[in-house]
Formats: C-alpha cells, structure tokens, sequence
C-alpha cells in the first residue's frame, strides 16, 4: 500500500474509532405501515460541489428520495457531503463523517481511487455499505457501481469527431483530472479508436482542473501553441460550462465532441462548434443509484455490481427534445428558445 493510502486510510480509522454503532438495516419485506418515524440516510459524497454535473445527481438524489419517503411511509434522506473541490484526502475524511454521523449507506464519485480503496473498505468493514457512480473505486468492498463503459465512452467520442472532420485532421484531448480512473479510462478510448482513423492525429492529452475557466484556458493555450489544431476529443464538457470557447474559436476551423449536454453547453450544439454531445444522464447519477442502493440496503434485494449508464448522443435534431428532458429533471436554466424546438 501507498503511503498516501496508509495516511489516508489513518484518518479514516481514527475518526471511525470514536464512531458508535451504526444502526441495523430493517428486515426485508417490512410493510410501509410499520416504518412510520423511521429515517434512512444516504451520504452523497461527489467529486466537486462546484461541478454542475454532480449539482444535477444531487436533484437526482434528492427526488429519489423523496419518492421512496413517499413510498415506503418514513424518511429517506441524502446527506450532502460533498467537498468544493476535488480532494481524496477530504473526500476520505467525510467517509469517516459519515460513519461518525450513522449514516445507513454511502454514495461516492472518486476523485483518486488508489486513495480511496482504504476509506471505503474501512466504512464497509465498520458496517457501512458504499456504492460508486461516474468514478469507481475498483478493488475496494464497494457493493456496486452506477456508470458508463468508459472506454466505450471515449470510443463514442472520437468515433463521432472523426465523423464530424471528414476522417482527417489534428485533434487534442480534454481530459481533467489525471488521478481519475474513469478519465484515464476514456482517454484509451479515444486513442484506441482513433487508431482505426489513420487520418486523424492526437497532438496531446491535456489534464486540468475540472472548473469551466481552467479547462478554456488549457483549450486556448493549446491553440495558441499547436494553432493547425482542428478538432477536439472532450471526455468531459469541462470548457463549454463557460462561453468562452463561443467567441474565440471558429466552428468553420474547429469541431468538437465532448461528453456532457447540460444547459449551458446547449448553445455550442446550437452554433455547430460542437456538432454532438454525448449525455451524461448525470441526473440518474443520484436518481439511479439512491434507488439502487434502498433496493439493497434497505430491502435486502440483489443488485448488479455494475449497472449501466448509456449516453444520450444529442444534436440539432433533437436538440429541443433534449433541451425539455434537462427542464423536466429540474434545470430551471434552458435557454427558452431550444424548449421551443421541435
């Protein structure tokens, strides 16, 4: 084990160590009439409060459940404890909250998987459930995991870029984060499938901070440096969270494709800077898996280990369709004129 493994999974110990017991799981099968008072509560622990992306699963979470409150006659609650920005070490640190709190189960997007194995499997062990979504700790007790094929992911993307160029040009990648798992991930894919297109060539993979600015950022500086860039691979729709991108780059010169069509995004489909987007249901990140993990937890059901998130390719097509999906999960941000499409 790591060093950064060994001290993070200390703290986790520590904290735990104070903890008192967790409270039991109820029997199976236990009729609503007979959960009256009671309360279940999930820790939802994302990669970044700041990210709207995780905004979005905590809606979904949130509405999950309060239809299981409503189903089951008690309380299903989500304890939001996710960091501003991304960070193992806290991300292992409100683990162990968590536990302390007594929480019944625990949700998590892992910013750095290899320091996270020790904090999850310490709450497990401590009678804890953990569940994963988007970005998995593999190799830890986690019961299950709620995303996509990353690597098929980034397959989709380039598939679709290569497309969009007419099968020839330089591309860069966008790839945040270079600890995450899920990333790394996407970005094989990407070059996988990009080696099925002998005439497109990948310049760079380029990591980031996953805020909107900083990623632009990396996007212009790129272009400044490598300026016969013609296309971009976004494994995650960092840049277009920002406008930024809008004004300074041309949709005659440049195409991109990135995962993620959430409202803001919508205007670079709209322009033809991103001729497709590939969706993140990023509102079943919490929707799916708090359900997922009451079915479990709660009624003792079998779960999948892996359940699987498809992509949702949007375009000016069905750009309005979209656009109504993302208002009806709650986005009170869609630009009126895409609602309007047909």
């Amino acid at each position: 084990m790591s060093r950064a493994r060994l001290m993070v999974s200390g703290v986790v110990m520590m904290a735990m160590a104070c903890s008192g017991a967790n409270q039991a799981a109820p029997d199976s099968g236990t009729p609503a009439a007979s959960n009256a008072g009671k309360t279940f509560t999930i820790a939802m622990i994302a990669k970044s409060s700041t990210n709207p992306v995780f905004l979005s699963g905590q809606k979904g979470a949130d509405a999950a459940a309060a239809e299981l409150s409503k189903q089951n006659g008690m309380t299903v609650r989500v304890d939001w404890l996710t960091p501003p920005n991304e960070d193992a070490t806290v991300q292992a640190q409100r683990i162990a909250q968590a536990v302390n709190s007594g929480a019944n189960a625990i949700l998590l997007s892992a910013s750095d998987a290899g320091k996270l194995v020790g904090a999850v499997d310490e709450a497990v062990t401590r009678g804890v459930p953990v569940m994963t979504f988007d970005s998995d700790v593999p190799g830890s007790k986690r019961f299950s995991f709620y995303g996509g094929d990353d690597v098929m992911m980034g397959k989709q993307v380039m598939a679709e870029l290569a497309k969009q160029m007419n099968e020839k040009g330089k591309i860069g990648i966008i790839a945040g984060n270079q600890n995450a798992p899920n990333l790394q991930k996407r970005v094989q894919g990407v070059r996988e499938e990009a080696q099925k297109h002998p005439g497109i060539t990948i310049i760079n993979t380029f990591y980031h901070a996953e805020t909107p600015q900083d990623a632009a950022a990396e996007v212009l500086r790129a272009q400044n440096a490598y300026p016969d860039l013609q296309g971009w691979a976004m494994i995650g729709g960092w840049p277009l969270f920002t406008r930024t991108l809008l004004t300074d780059l041309d949709p005659k010169k440049v195409k991109i494709v990135a995962v993620d069509a959430l409202p803001v995004e919508l205007a670079y489909i709209d322009k033809g800077l991103a001729p497709v987007l590939f969706a993140q249901p990023t509102y079943d990140w919490g929707y799916v898996s708090v359900k997922t993990i009451f079915d479990h937890v709660f009624l003792h059901k079998a779960v999948p280990e892996h359940v699987q998130m498809d992509l949702v390719r949007v375009s000016k097509e069905n750009l309005g369709t979209w656009a109504r999906q993302l208002q009806a999960w709650g986005f009170p941000d869609v630009d009126p004129k895409y609602l309007a499409m047909k």
